[in-house]
C-alpha cells in the first residue's frame, strides 16, 4: 500500500443474525481489488463481547460493542436475522444516528430494514425491505412513507441502502458502490459472478 489509510466498514450482528446476507459482501470488502489498493477492513458490532450465533450456527465474536464504537468508521451495515425487533435492539439506534449524522454508508438488509422503520430513519428516502405490509405492521406510527416504498431487491437513496431478505448480492452490489470499494466494473463484475453463475459468466466475458 501506498500509505492509504484503510477505513473499517462495521456489521452489526445481533443474536440469530442471517449469515447468508453478511458473508460475501464482507469477504468482498475485505479483499484486495484487482485494481487500485484495499481501502476497507470488516470489523463486527453487537451489543455485548459474548459470542453471537447466527441462525445457520456460526458463532462470531465481536470487535466492538456498541458502546465502544467511535467516529472513525466509513459505513454501517445491519445484518438481518430474528433480534431486529427485540427492545434490545433499540442500543444499536446511537450507532445509527451517529452514521446519519456524519453521513457515512448506511446499509440495512432484511428484518434490519424493519428496525429503521421502527425507528423513523425510513421516513424522507426511498427505500425497500421484506414487504411493505410487514415494514408497517412492525414499524406503526413511526412509519410514515409507503408512499416511497419500491418492490425492487434493493434500493440506494444517498448514502442509505435497504433490501430484502433474499436480496444479499444486491444489497453487496449497492454498498460497495457507495463504499467506492472497488472500480465500478469490479464491482459489476463480482455481482455478475455470482448473480449469473460462473460458466454463463464466463461466457459472457
Amino acid at each position: 500500500m501506498s500509505g492509504m489509510s484503510v477505513k473499517e466498514v462495521l456489521f452489526v450482528v445481533l443474536e440469530e443474525y442471517a449469515d447468508w446476507e453478511a458473508a460475501s459482501i464482507a469477504a468482498a470488502l475485505n479483499e484486495e481489488p484487482e485494481t487500485g489498493e484495499r481501502k476497507y477492513r470488516v470489523k463486527t458490532v453487537s451489543l455485548s463481547k459474548d459470542p453471537v450465533t447466527s441462525i445457520g450456527g456460526f458463532r462470531v465474536v465481536p470487535d466492538y460493542t456498541v458502546d465502544e464504537v467511535g467516529n472513525d468508521f466509513a459505513g454501517l451495515v445491519l445484518i438481518g436475522g430474528n433480534s431486529w425487533h427485540k427492545e434490545e435492539s433499540k442500543a444499536v439506534m446511537a450507532l445509527v444516528q451517529k452514521a446519519l449524522d456524519a453521513h457515512k454508508v448506511l446499509g440495512a438488509i432484511c428484518g434490519a430494514t424493519e428496525f429503521l422503520g421502527m425507528n423513523g430513519v425510513l421516513n424522507n428516502i426511498q427505500h425497500t425491505g421484506n414487504r411493505l405490509d410487514e415494514l408497517q405492521e412492525a414499524a406503526g406510527e413511526n412509519y410514515t412513507n409507503a408512499a416511497r416504498y419500491v418492490e425492487q431487491q434493493a434500493v440506494r437513496d444517498g448514502n442509505i441502502i435497504t433490501a430484502n431478505g433474499s436480496a444479499f448480492l444486491e444489497f453487496g452490489k449497492e454498498v460497495m458502490t457507495a463504499l467506492e470499494s472497488a472500480p465500478q466494473e469490479e464491482i459489476d463484475e463480482w455481482y455478475e459472478f455470482f448473480k449469473s453463475g460462473y460458466y454463463e459468466f464466463m461466457q459472457n466475458k
